[in-house]
């Protein structure tokens, strides 16, 4: 994917980790050109994990060139040039770019820097033009930078990628070189500890072994995935726990269909903005039109939806309301289906079907505060019932001068509601960083950040504060004074997808889930065969089971090493070992997951605790 290009606002407010990144691409344009001095650079900007730099080269470079490069950029590094600005004028800059001296170590009469002539093109008029020059590396580049190469510590290059410049098909096809790079070497061997780490937590790689889920291409259709019984197991407590939090928190809940006319899409502004991740229209001939009232302009198209939030403002209005019916809380986990591209799909996390911990609150301005508030507070609830101990909020606000192009045009609204979102953020001492430009089309919105038990970060959810949807289904309760007015809607989904955060809950947990929410809470193991052996079993397995545990046993003559191996390798949460003597003292010997052999326990004791920790969803 493209990297936007970042205005100069946006770079003054690139972090030193951003800016040592940045300046280790300059680093790295300076080792290629030293071993290949014809090569000709595009962009070279920082990215999420690192940074890249595209270039243009007869020689097709691979991770076993590598080595040959980053000792080009240690001694660029310990050569410890600095970063020198120069502000030049349009005119100087397409001199020097025609000359070939941009993005290059000398000027190359005849190779004129074609790349850099054309990302000229993308620099406004009236904004300043700049170069930064480390040793005899020049480049056209706003900054910002370290103020010297030897600023840079841990740096590592990573892969090599294909990419159309300026990420347009028509556009010449470049070599994509991906780094990334750290204060010092700490950080950076503390990073690539972290990606073996994810590596051997892959949901895709855990949810196969684990019987979870499965994506069959072939017949269902990539990107829709099917929940196998044990993975089924976890959606059902997720569900449950949802439904137990909000239910405590005053919602009710709704179900609405998997479809609806065109009409509906059309009046959220869904369509046609949003078309290309909709799935297309069926068309339906319904026969002849009863009532002139509904004789609208392709009525008879379907759209499978893409978003809950039309079809709960359609609940709303099925009613007249009042200010005393307020705030309205609506929740489903509905099924939303997005046509996600196909090389943007990837095991849970990036789907084309989605069940989405949905919910819409309609309030008045007064009620916002408090309802704002309280949907924070469940996030911190569920951060606690988690172990989520890292998270941001993300608020992203609007950019007034793309007001009826990005955003909704209505200035004194956006002004509004995002202080609003500031105040309740503030005040309720949440962790949270503000973004301009990215908030969505109808309202100022949160994406909630969280990092795994190993550091990785996730976008877990978001909430999005609508103050202009409500208006377009003509959605109004009657005020105290008699008037008619519009609801503010907060749309909210703490616990996201079930697609993605249960890839994320795997990741997170390793696969070792808490007992709770483990898909095979307890198995019963005997140390033989023998029949009153085997019932004993038996029975601590239906006394489970009347409880709603899941709970399974293995009567086997298997040896009893060989069963818990097996157990521990499913990840089963608990094991109970029974054998003669267990059985003539009516107890146990517990086993948990990752934990060993916790002693000899009374059966009546183990279960009490056993059902005490599934109900307080304990480890």
């Amino acid at each position: 994917m493209e990297a936007e290009r970042k205005t100069l606002n946006d770079r003054e407010k690139m972090n030193e980790l951003e800016r040592i990144r940045h300046s280790c691409a300059h680093v790295m344009a300076t080792a290629i050109l030293r071993l290949w001095p014809e090569a000709q650079f595009a962009s070279g900007p920082p990215v999420e994990n690192g940074f890249y730099y595209d270039v243009d080269l007869p020689h097709r470079i691979s991770p076993d060139d590598f080595p040959r490069i980053e000792e080009e950029m240690k001694k660029e590094i310990k050569a410890n040039h600095p970063f020198e600005k120069m502000v030049v004028s349009r005119d100087q800059a397409l001199k020097d770019a025609e000359s070939g001296r941009l993005g290059a170590l000398i000027e190359r009469p005849g190779n004129p820097s074609r790349f850099k002539i054309g990302n000229l093109s993308d620099i406004p008029e009236g904004e300043a033009i700049s170069y930064y020059k480390n040793g005899d590396f020049i480049d056209l580049c706003a900054g910002p930078h370290v103020m010297r190469t030897g600023n840079i510590g841990g740096f590592k290059l990573t892969s090599v990628a294909s990419a159309y410049y300026k990420g347009d098909e028509r556009n010449p096809q470049l070599q994509r070189i991906y780094g990334t790079a750290f204060k010092n070497k700490t950080e950076l061997e503390a990073y690539f500890k972290m990606l073996e780490e994810a590596k051997r937590r892959d949901h895709r790689k855990i949810g196969q072994e684990m019987g979870l889920f499965t994506i069959d291409p072939d017949f269902t259709g990539p990107g829709l995935p099917l929940w196998l019984p044990k993975g089924g197991a976890i959606l059902e407590e997720l569900e449950k726990l949802a439904k137990e939090t909000e239910f405590a928190a005053g919602y009710v809940r709704v179900k609405t269909p998997h479809i609806a006319r065109e009409r509906m899409y059309i009046t959220s502004g869904h369509l046609p903005y949003y078309a290309e991740s909709m799935f297309p229209p069926m068309e339906l001939n319904e026969g002849e039109v009863r009532n002139k009232a509904e004789a609208q302009p392709n009525a008879s198209k379907y759209y499978l939806k893409a978003m809950n939030c039309p079809h709960h403002h359609r609940v709303f209005a099925a009613e007249p309301r009042s200010y005393r019916d307020l705030p309205l809380r609506l929740a489903e986990y509905g099924t939303c289906y997005r046509y996600e591209q196909s090389g943007e799909l990837f095991g849970l996390m990036r789907v084309r079907s989605l069940n989405m911990n949905d919910a819409h609150i309609y309030c008045t301005p007064e009620q916002f505060a408090d309802e704002f508030n309280g949907v924070n507070e469940m996030y911190l609830k569920y951060f606690k019932t988690f172990g989520i101990e890292k998270y941001v909020m993300r608020f992203s606000t609007h950019d007034p001068s793309k007001l009826g192009q990005k955003f909704v045009d209505e200035p004194e609204l956006w002004i509004k509601t995002e202080d609003m979102v500031r105040e309740v953020l503030k005040t309720s001492g949440i962790n949270y960083v503000e973004v301009p430009n990215e908030a969505a089309f109808y309202g100022p919105k949160i994406d909630v950040q969280v990092w795994s038990v190993i550091g990785r970060e996730f976008t877990l959810a978001t909430n999005q504060v609508d103050f202009a949807v409500p208006s377009k289904f003509g959605l109004v309760y009657r005020d105290s004074d008699n008037t008619e007015k519009t609801p503010l809607c907060i749309h909210r989904a703490p616990l996201g997808t079930h697609e993605r955060f249960i890839g994320f809950l795997i990741e997170h947990y390793a696969g070792n889930f808490p007992l709770w929410l483990a898909p095979e809470q307890v198995r019963v193991l005997t140390i033989g065969q023998e029949e009153p052996l085997v019932n004993y079993a038996k029975d601590i397995v239906r006394e489970l089971r009347t409880h709603m545990v899941r709970a399974e046993g293995e009567y086997t003559n298997d040896k009893i090493n060989g069963k818990i191996q097996t157990a521990e390798l499913s990840k089963v949460h608990t094991m109970l070992v029974v054998g003669p003597r267990d059985m003539a003292a009516n107890a146990v010997s517990l086993r948990v997951h990752g934990k060993g052999n916790l002693g000899v326990k009374p059966r009546a004791e183990a279960i009490e605790n056993i059902l005490t920790s599934i109900r307080q969803r304990g480890g």
